[in-house]
């Protein structure tokens, strides 16, 4: 076989085709093109006289300068083999589906001068990939992908770019590199100098009228894709497997970014920084980012913020094994500053899958609302491989993280996932406007104690749908739960109540009460609260659910509180109904309402109280207030024993009719305190109204009622199945609920 090389000269950069034929025929040097030769089905190659057998693939060595507008070829497998200058004035453009590999080691990168352009124009089915050309691809086998533009640095005008001797800096905000849409960089990183590196992509003072979007670094021996200053905005960025940090920013960055998803890197996920000599120089660096991943562990935080930081606003982050989310030095003033002066603010950051240790922030200073905690998507689907990086990246994971922390703000339409398990670490609060809906299934567990409970704003939204076979669970995550482990679920409404107008909770500080009966909360079926009731204050402590004020148009039907350390389920005031209500072991009263509830009630389970089976009352500062707790409650089920009476009517009391009573071991039926003036004057009023109620089982020393009035006959005894089957466990109540006999 003979084997000719020929050059060809485009401008000053050297292309060095390379191809072969089977017979020994002259072979033109100044035709490329085979006449009648085939070269892997394509008509390319060179004429070999009449007699060519297939030509092999046609290989172009890249280097030196381009100092002409130049245009690669797909169909050309190009070999990198040493540095491959763009010169200002000139332009680069690489198609869809190119390859270039890279043959030269330190010296092979690519490099766009300050003035010239460089278009790759991938797409999502046909990358352009810049790689290795060795037989084990390993990091650090190139340099790789380096543009110099003229938009402003906090380095000064006219500096040298640290790798590839580029000048770079200017004023010219708008500056056009060009356009880089789906391009791929793997085994970027080679060592420059003793102290420098090559990134995947290098970014050095680069203008906002660049296109820089659909990149990924992949496998880089030291940082993935760095901004150094300029103005040009990053966007549907991919990071796997840096050396270093997977994307990092610097020196006066002024663009933005969108869709990152990070994975895999050695330090930090992304480290943001102004300055490392000056970290007040100017311009600052200032950023707004949104839609983050960043899948670790990591060693120097999801966010790294150094050397003065800079302006940032984070929105919508998600961290998945990460073992610091943000990192901030103690010794860096200037970034301690700014965000005592809430120049740093993130908003929506969800940790998940955190291991042992995990810290959000290591940050000491005075500002401890900088981040905000909520439920993210990230880049599109958590931890999991976005939809928008199918087709032209490598080395993404489609797993999605099985733990999930929930804390801080709900301010959109948020929806959990019933395959994730939820660990709830503090105050988790659906805000005005916003929604969160929790599917048939999921479990949420907190570990915050106190601090830990599930809020929804006035004006907010729940839909917790779970389902006879599926419920939604939230429990205690400690190993041995007990009553108190953490707080409970807490929904406040725009409903009346005799409390006033834009009152606070007594639980979680959450503003209610107003003028809307019919106000809608959203809809709560088939949940089931475990182990609440931690204590608020010296005297506050949350119930398993609370409903302050919500309206008759939320749903409220198959719940469930067990071993709850203070009531289980409470109603201050609103119009909201309660329908097949299940309260097991609740350390004070099971079912309590008060405050001018003005809903009604529906089969209704309640057993293993320590104090009142129901608690009904009024207002306990003014036992005559409006409106007056007024309610229906029918098919209900006491089971003992009980300390203050199957229905302890106090507090003013209210008009109550409830029917098909059924209580089984009380030693009390009707609990009527003879100090309770209010509430003595309804019951004489007829305001209080029992039939038929049934005492089962009664205790020694039972008495229906320890009313010393002379209305008698409010109670009226008689047989009945309460909330279904007595004292035993309702049918409706099959599946979802834990603790009944």
């Amino acid at each position: 076989m003979k084997k000719t090389v020929f050059s060809l000269m485009l401008g000053l950069a050297t292309m060095a085709f390379v191809v072969s034929c089977s017979d020994d025929d002259e072979i033109p040097t100044n035709d490329p093109t085979c006449t009648d030769g085939i070269q892997n089905g394509d008509e390319t190659g060179v004429d070999c006289g009449g007699s060519c057998t297939p030509c092999t693939t046609m290989s172009v060595d890249l280097s030196g300068d381009v100092s002409e507008n130049t245009i690669l070829d797909a169909t050309i497998e190009y070999t990198l083999s040493g540095a491959y200058i763009v010169k200002s004035g000139f332009s680069l453009t690489i198609p869809a589906g190119t390859t270039i590999k890279a043959a030269g080691g330190t010296a092979a990168f690519i490099g766009v001068e300050r003035g010239a352009q460089i278009y790759i124009n991938g797409n999502a089915s046909n990358p352009v990939v810049m790689t290795s050309g060795a037989a084990t691809p390993a990091a650090g086998d190139w340099g790789g992908l380096v543009i110099a533009g003229d938009a402003p640095t906090n380095k000064g005008v006219d500096v040298t770019t640290e790798v590839g001797d580029l000048t770079y800096g200017g004023s010219t905000i708008g500056d056009d590199s060009g356009s880089i849409r789906y391009l791929r960089v793997e085994y970027t990183g080679a060592t420059f100098s003793n102290d420098k590196e090559f990134n995947g992509v290098s970014l050095f003072g680069v203008g906002s009228g660049t296109t820089f979007e659909f990149v990924q670094s992949f496998n880089g021996g030291d940082d993935g894709i760095e901004f150094f200053g300029g103005a040009v905005n990053g966007s549907n960025l991919v990071s796997i497997g840096s050396g270093d940090d997977s994307i990092d920013f610097a020196d006066g960055w002024t663009g933005n970014g969108n869709n990152w998803y990070i994975a895999g890197g050695a330090k930090a996920g992304i480290e943001g920084s102004n300055n490392g000599d000056d970290g007040n120089a100017t311009p600052v660096t200032t950023t707004t980012l949104s839609n983050i991943t960043v899948v670790g562990p990591v060693t120097e935080g999801a966010l790294f913020f150094k050397e003065g930081g800079g302006n940032f606003t984070v929105d919508n982050f998600y961290v998945s094994g990460a073992d610091l989310g943000v990192n901030v030095k103690g010794t860096d003033t200037e970034a301690n500053t700014r965000i005592d002066n809430d120049d740093l603010t993130i908003v929506n950051i969800q940790f998940a899958d955190t291991p042992n240790g995990f810290e959000a922030t290591n940050y000491t200073g005075t500002n401890d609302d900088f981040f905000t905690e909520g439920v993210a998507s990230g880049a599109g689907n958590g931890a999991a491989s976005p939809d928008w990086a199918a087709g032209w990246t490598t080395g993404l994971t489609n797993s999605a993280s099985t733990q999930q922390n929930l804390a801080g703000e709900v301010t959109g339409e948020v929806v959990l996932d019933s395959n994730v398990e939820y660990i709830l670490t503090s105050g988790f609060v659906v805000k005005e406007g916003g929604s969160l809906t929790i599917p048939a299934g999921t479990t949420i567990k907190a570990a915050g104690g106190t601090a830990a409970f599930v809020g929804v704003e006035r004006g907010a939204q729940i839909f917790i749908n779970g389902t006879a076979s599926n419920p939604v669970v939230m429990t205690s995550s400690s190993d041995t739960p007990a009553p108190g482990d953490w707080g409970g679920l807490v929904i406040a409404g725009d409903a009346p109540t005799n409390k006033g107008v834009n009152v606070t909770t007594e639980v979680g500080d959450l503003t209610y009460g107003g003028t809307t009966l019919n106000d809608n909360s959203g809809s709560i079926t088939y949940l089931r609260v475990e182990y609440t009731g931690a204590t608020f204050s010296n005297d506050k402590e949350f119930n398993g659910v609370s409903l302050f004020g919500v309206g008759s148009d939320t749903t409220f039907e198959f719940v469930q509180s067990f071993n709850g350390g203070d009531d289980g389920i409470e109603f201050f005031g609103g119009t909201v109904n309660g329908n097949n209500l299940v309260s097991i072991g609740s350390g004070d009263d099971s079912i309590d309402f008060a405050d001018g509830w003005q809903g009604n009630g529906n089969n209704w389970y309640i057993a293993g109280g320590a104090k009142a089976g129901i608690e009904g009352s009024n207002n306990g500062d003014d036992g005559d207030a409006t409106p007056v707790t007024t309610t229906t409650l029918s098919n209900i089920t006491v089971v003992g024993p009980v300390t203050e009476g199957a229905l302890f009517f106090k507090e003013g009391g209210g008009n109550f009719t409830i029917t098909n009573f059924y209580t089984s071991g009380v030693d009390l039926g009707v609990k009527v305190k003879d100090t309770d003036v209010e509430a003595g004057v309804r019951i004489e009023a007829d305001a209080l109204s029992i039939n038929p109620m049934q005492f089962d089982a009664t205790a020694v020393g039972f008495e229906q009622t320890d009313y010393t009035g002379a209305n008698i006959t409010f109670i009226t005894v008689g047989d009945n199945t309460g909330a279904g089957a007595g004292a035993d466990e309702p049918d409706w109540a099959n599946g979802w609920t834990v603790g009944i006999n």
